[in-house]
């Protein structure tokens, strides 16, 4: 499956993202500007493209194959693994210390947005490892640290994330995997788990678990979880790489998508001889998955950024190929050329580049908190930002992601239902990522529950006013006028429910969880609109050379406030109808 980087795309929005929180002026950050970024794309984006792309397709066709508790991965990825490890892209954003380039989220982002446009499937150990390794950095003591981490970060071993078990999903105080203590500060650990991404491969030797587990007399729930590190094969003081530690795959789910990634069922201490050491405090194991969860989570949204981005790239190629139907001369034309097809594809479009912006966004935002005064009320603002754009990013990008999928096959028409042609890939590989890392409806609630209700609105106040200046800079535009008008319009809706309703704490909370998903919807496309009209606002700011690329956007931003914008009022009613017929029909 082709794919091109949309290099111009993404060097205007590092760029604007670098400016916009001021990345210039932290000492730390010397040297890291725009244009070290471009170079660092520029041959990423031939990774992506020469190496990754070509793979894609293989994956999905071939799959994993699993035998005798060994996984094999599709062929060429072997080879792809060590091209990809061996020029240093897993420790792209890891400390210098360990290995790593140390480079800023900020250039990380669209650099992994190639990587998941390009294979997904093959790219998602990279994630495992960065987050993984931020784990590590914040809880490990240091000799763990030294042993784990240089080959983590240089893509000698892979990261694997235990979490779920049968029966427990995404309640992770229901686990019930055992860590024993024993004489010399280790632990015996025992138990299965699902759905453990890269749990067995052969692309390294080792693979490091990173296993949530509960000892004897730990309390009840999520209070009782601990974090174990539980490597493939024990690995000594020295680095050196032991006897084999009792963990073992029993299969591989065969999954609607991501065929290439082994998706794994593992079995920890069948034979009483799995030994894991405790990252940091007993019973603080949720401390450190949010840690990781939120690094998932901006993965996530990430990825449906790159399968919008994939699926917009193959629905413009072939509609520029596909030829059928006349025009009003009588010529045939291609179907590029009809209304409807156009109106997919620039929703594709839009919506995608506006992701991208917000996505790209919050990566320096957190850079900008790494970084600052920790102390200042300024930098707690960014983060309290960061962390309410997180579930709307992770949510609301991977379910447009297959809402763009299902525009992608429309396009296609009946060739976009045979397997042939690719695109059937992009939708099922869509699917997983609004389940994976809190599906829809926990992000929604974590939105509502945590991030609104929990500071009393604070944040997302901040956000409405900082959305509102800038759609009243526009009100004077003829050709801009209208959406501004219609973004406050939207920023007073959403005002006038968080009072009523949101903020209310005699409104049923039932009720809230119902309409959490349309607000979050709603909140998803509000800051689509804001990040257009703010890379409009940047563009108006700066000479740009090119006035057909700068036309095109000034387009998008049109387009999306006349058949985009308005569905956010629309969720917005549903929430203000909260509750209504749940409690009187019966299940």
């Amino acid at each position: 499956m082709t794919y091109q980087a949309p290099y111009k795309d993404m060097q205007l929005l590092v760029a604007q993202a670098y400016l916009q929180q001021d990345l210039a002026t932290f000492e730390s950050l010397d040297g890291f500007d725009p244009e070290l970024a471009n170079a660092v794309m520029e041959e990423a984006a031939k990774f992506a493209s020469g190496v990754l792309a070509p793979l894609n397709a293989v994956g999905d066709v071939q799959g994993c194959r699993f035998q005798d508790g060994k996984v094999t991965t599709a062929d060429g990825w072997r080879e792809a693994y060590q091209q990809f490890a061996e020029s240093g892209w897993i420790g792209l954003a890891l400390p210098e210390a360990f290995g790593g380039q140390g480079l800023p989220k900020y250039i990380a982002q669209p650099v992994n947005e190639m990587w998941l446009s390009a294979n997904l499937a093959f790219v998602m150990f990279q994630a495992l490892a960065q987050g993984g390794s931020e784990i590590l950095l914040n809880f490990a003591n240091e000799a763990i640290q030294k042993r784990y981490l240089p080959n983590i970060v240089s893509g000698e071993w892979t990261v694997a994330m235990a979490l779920t078990e049968p029966n427990a999903g995404s309640d992770l105080g229901a686990l019930n995997t055992k860590a024993i203590p024993q004489s010399d500060g280790t632990y015996k650990i025992k138990g299965q788990k699902i759905y453990i991404t890269y749990g067995e491969h052969d692309l390294t030797d080792n693979i490091v678990h990173l296993v949530l587990a509960r000892t004897p007399d730990a309390p009840a729930g999520s209070r009782g979880i601990s974090l174990f590190i539980v490597p493939k094969y024990r690995v000594a003081e020295d680095g050196a790489l032991g006897e084999f530690n009792d963990v073992r795959c029993t299969g591989i789910e065969h999954k609607m998508g991501l065929h290439g990634s082994p998706t794994c069922s593992m079995s920890y201490g069948d034979q009483d001889n799995c030994i894991g050491e405790l990252v940091g405090e007993l019973n603080q194991g949720l401390m450190a998955m949010f840690v990781l969860m939120n690094e998932a989570r901006l993965s996530c949204g990430l990825q449906g950024v790159a399968l919008g981005e994939l699926g917009y790239q193959r629905a413009l190629e072939y509609a520029k190929e596909r030829t059928q139907g006349t025009n009003n001369q009588g010529e045939k034309v291609a179907i590029v050329e009809h209304a409807d097809v156009k109106r997919m594809l620039l929703e594709m479009r839009s919506e995608t580049f506006a992701l991208r912006a917000l996505g790209y966004l919050i990566a320096a935002q957190i850079d900008a908190t790494e970084v600052a005064d920790d102390s200042s009320n300024h930098n707690q603002s960014k983060k309290d930002r960061v962390a309410l754009l997180t579930p709307i990013f992770k949510a609301f990008a991977t379910e447009r992601a297959n809402v763009m999928a299902g525009q992608v096959v429309q396009v296609f028409g009946g060739m976009g239902f045979v397997e042939e042609t690719g695109v059937a890939q992009i939708m099922r590989d869509a699917r997983v990522t609004t389940i994976y890392e809190g599906t829809t409806g926990i992000q929604a609630r974590d939105l509502v529950f945590r991030k609104v209700r929990g500071d009393e609105g604070k944040a997302l106040t901040e956000l409405l006013a900082d959305i509102t200046q800038l759609a009243r800079a526009f009100e004077s535009d003829v050709v801009f006028a209208p959406i501004a008008k219609e973004t406050q319009q939207t920023v007073e809706k959403v005002t006038s429910l968080l009072n009523a309703y949101l903020l209310n704490h005699e409104v049923d909370t039932t009720s809230l969880q119902a309409v959490s998903v349309p607000f979050l919807e709603a909140m998803g496309i509000l800051c689509c609109t804001w990040q257009l009209l703010s890379v409009l606002a940047y563009l108006q700011a700066h000479e740009n050379d090119d006035a057909s690329y700068e036309q095109n956007i000034k387009a998008m931003v049109t387009f999306y406030g006349a058949y985009r914008l308005p569905f956010a009022m629309a969720a917005l009613k549903v929430v203000e109808n909260a509750g209504l017929g749940l409690s009187q029909y019966e299940f």
